[in-house]
């Protein structure tokens, strides 16, 4: 199992942090979108890297063409030298068309057709295969010299793409090259839905388990004392009702029978109410989205829950920690490994 972390959004540090997670021995960094462009700090972690995999997690996709995708990921594969993963997401319908002003339909059938249409634009720039993608929501049909990069010779990036519900994750196994389970998924949740419509993407395509991976963030719930642990509830059970409030993951609550949690904590979102959501998060709730224990507990704790699963993990630890806790948890990781 690979274990990864993240590059922060300060440009000024990005370099430095991709080389400090690399001597550290993390397989891989990755930036999100979120208040800041996902690319422009990979960019920085590939010219102060040589080793780890530089991965977007997530690239929101449908405000931008499968065209500036493709010229993205062509860039960043070829500067890295063949270790960028362009990780994509759909995002929810609201952020999709109040704070992009884009199109949202379909979702999983469109987040289709833009993989194979990028594929398709990759295609003619690699193997110099004719420009010929005419789907129900991109057409691609010109590509003359002038704007052709030519062959890469790292090859295309991998596409990981970012799944909850089936339909997607469905997706995700027939197109792409990994799945990103998302932070608000439980052990039950991800061997009972996910795992069977990844098995159903993959079977469409012709496809084994082995030709994909899942990367997978983990609530851990960590300290050296009181304090610290109950900072880090406090915090994973504040995450835990933010992600829960959204429709678009209630099947997750509801798969272990928590029907109401998920209307309670949306009307709360609403209203501002954003503390007392994590108080409506119960230890039971919890200890099914997280891992809790001594710092040096937590390789075995996750291992014992997902070592069979999944490919990659990344510690999600939303509260203030030492980063030098977090090199000694990574390299107990790789001794338990």
């Amino acid at each position: 199992m690979k274990v990864d972390g993240g590059v922060g959004f300060d440009l000024a540090k990005a370099g430095e942090t991709a080389k400090e997670a690399e001597d550290a021995g993390y397989d891989g960094v990755w930036s999100a979108e979120t208040s800041h462009d996902p690319f422009f700090p990979l960019l920085l972690a590939a010219e102060h890297t040589q080793r780890v995999e530089l991965g977007t997690g997530i690239t929101v996709a449908f405000p931008r063409s499968p065209m500036h995708l493709a010229n993205i990921g062509w860039d960043l594969q070829n500067y890295s030298q063949g270790r960028f993963i362009l990780g994509l997401g759909s995002q929810i319908r609201a952020h999709i068309e109040k704070r992009f002003s884009a199109t949202w339909s379909k979702p999983a059938s469109r987040m289709r057709e833009l993989v194979l249409a990028m594929r398709a634009i990759w295609a003619s720039w690699q193997d110099g295969s004719k420009l010929d993608f005419r789907g129900e929501f991109y057409s691609h049909t010109l590509m003359t010299p002038f704007f052709n990069p030519g062959p890469n010779p790292y090859g295309t990036p991998k596409v990981f793409l970012a799944a909850v519900g089936e339909r997607m994750t469905e997706v995700a196994g027939e197109v792409c090259d990994g799945l990103l389970a998302h932070g608000f998924t439980t052990e039950t949740y991800l061997r009972d839905v996910t795992l069977p419509a990844l098995e159903r993407g993959l079977s469409k395509a012709g496809k084994k388990r082995s030709d994909i991976e899942i990367s997978c963030p983990v609530f851990v719930i960590t300290g050296t004392n009181d304090e610290e642990f109950d900072n880090a509830d406090k915090g994973v059970r504040q995450q835990i009702a933010f992600y829960g409030s959204t429709p678009a993951y209630k099947g997750v609550l509801e798969k272990h029978g928590w029907h109401d949690l998920q209307p309670q904590l949306n009307q709360l979102s609403k209203q501002g109410e954003w503390v007392q959501m994590g108080t409506l998060i119960t230890d039971d709730v919890v200890d099914a989205f997280a891992v809790r224990g001594e710092p040096e507990e937590i390789p075995k704790l996750i291992l014992a829950r997902f070592g069979d699963v999944i490919d990659r993990v990344t510690f999600y630890t939303p509260y203030k920690s030492d980063p030098e806790r977090w090199k000694a948890v990574l390299a107990g990781f790789k001794t338990a490994v």
